[in-house]
């Protein structure tokens, strides 16, 4: 592979007697990585199912690495069913050194397609809620789908500026994650068209916009909360200077130590204009020391001080609705989730069940609030894909529940009408949770022997 010759003499310079080998993994193949959804199928009962065989990523609890050459694990009805997502291996880290709580508020500011947003949803509770944003409404839309497809409800997909949202959210996120947009160089084995960008916008450009980003990022994050940095770059100044800028624009932010492996590497002080020692806390992934692209990482807490300013966010209201329409109510007897009424927002024919503790959004472009229960049309009520992904066969009660090797999962994911003699309770016509081995596909409708699909037409199998 020809690397530019500027990139080559500055990982000299990093590496120096490791860069032989650095350069010896180019010949080497890339790695495919799948992490397990841990909100749908804890780890050890997905490897009783896996299709395929699984080497643990040793770094990444619920990571694994499978082989790209022989399997296609985006072709199989279990990843219709939200149990995986396929990363990167490398790429995994950033969401796990995120320590989440159940009840915490959490930003990913550059979310999309959606690899870290939605492990970080999955580590939430019901009490707290995940903001996703991505400035291009294209790939937010791709986020959105990918965070449905997870099983994740209190969550809103954003496509903002991350400069307009400190105008929402001043100090209102317990933990921020920040993906930054960066020039790549730890993709270059892996993407070789990543080279060619490098070229075009290198380390200077991504520099800018991640001093900008961090700041604004800053500005979001309570006192006493948590900010992962991360990028898929080597170069110092979008990685220890970010850093060390954002220590010196912001002093009430601390490095803190992540959850070691034997094969990160520490940051780099020397690589600070300051020789900051605490930045050897980060942390440095190089392909040539473990298996996976390479990438950056900084684990920082920011402290009180009086700096700190205080900001009260005003909360959405929460009242309950004056009437339920009868249609809804009466599809909600099947499920057995605790709906509270104050948090259903019913606009114009759409039902949605709304995050707790969310600022008044007036003025913010978003793709969606909280969960889309469905839609009543007609005197009656629709249930949304998106809630069926965040369903199960116990919390519904009319299941069409079918093995992986009924040759009716391809078809209903496929979008045909799908035959239900077997169906031992075909009197009781109406919605039917659709599963494969117990995980919710999407739902039909039953109608005599058959079962009309409503699997989401954006969603199918393509052949």
């Amino acid at each position: 592979m020809n690397l530019p010759i500027a990139f080559e003499e500055k990982m000299k310079t990093l590496l120096g007697v490791e860069y032989e080998d650095y350069l010896r993994c180019y010949d080497e193949p890339r790695h495919y990585g799948l992490r397990v959804n841990t909100k749908k199928i804890s780890v050890e009962d997905f490897l009783k199912i896996s299709p395929w065989p699984l080497t643990a990523v040793p770094w990444i609890p619920n990571g694994f690495y499978y082989d790209g050459s022989m399997y296609q694990p985006a072709k199989h009805p279990y990843y219709y069913a939200g149990l995986y997502y396929l990363q990167e291996p490398s790429a995994m880290t950033p969401a796990s050194r995120l320590p989440v709580n159940p009840d915490d508020k959490v930003l990913d500011l550059c979310a999309a397609p959606g690899g870290k947003a939605t492990e970080l949803g999955a580590k939430l509770g019901e009490d707290g809620v995940l903001i996703a944003n991505d400035i291009s409404n294209s790939r937010a839309r791709g986020l959105l789908k990918n965070l449905e497809l997870f099983g994740i409800g209190n969550m809103m997909v954003i496509s903002e500026e991350p400069g307009k949202l400190t105008e929402f959210f001043p100090e209102y996120f317990d933990k921020i994650l920040i993906d930054a947009p960066c020039s790549g160089e730890g993709m270059f084995r892996k993407e070789k068209k990543m080279v060619k960008a490098w070229e075009e916008h290198g380390p200077e450009f991504f520099s800018k916009l991640q001093r900008s980003i961090i700041t604004q990022a800053a500005i979001m994050l309570k006192p006493g909360g948590m900010l992962l940095y991360s990028t898929c770059t080597f170069d110092s100044l979008e990685n220890e200077q970010t850093i060390e800028y954002l220590l010196e624009k912001f002093p009430e932010f601390t490095i803190c130590e992540m959850d070691a492996y034997e094969g990160f590497a520490k940051g780099r002080p020397d690589e600070t204009k300051g020789n900051i020692k605490d930045i050897d806390k980060t942390v440095r992934i190089f392909p040539h020391r473990m298996q996976g692209e390479g990438h950056y990482l900084a684990l920082l807490k920011k402290e009180y001080n009086e700096r700190t300013s205080g900001a009260c966010v005003s909360f959405r209201e929460e009242k309950p609705l004056k009437k339920i329409p009868e249609e809804l109510t009466d599809f909600l007897e099947n499920v057995s989730l605790k709906i509270k009424s104050s948090r259903l927002d019913i606009r114009e024919e759409r039902v949605y069940y709304m995050p707790k503790e969310l600022p008044e959004l007036k003025g913010i472009r978003f793709l969606r609030s909280g969960l889309l229960l469905g839609e009543m049309k007609k005197k009656r009520f629709e249930p949304s894909q998106a809630l069926a992904m965040c369903l199960s066969k116990d919390t519904y009660r009319k299941v069409l529940n079918l093995s992986v090797e009924d040759e009716r999962v391809i078809k209903y994911l496929k979008g045909e009408t799908l035959d239900v003699e077997d169906l031992t309770d075909r009197k009781e016509k109406g919605w039917y949770l659709v599963c494969v081995d117990d995980y919710p596909l999407g739902f039909g409708k039953l109608s005599g022997q058959t079962l009309k699909n409503k699997y989401l037409p954006g969603w199918r199998w393509q052949s």
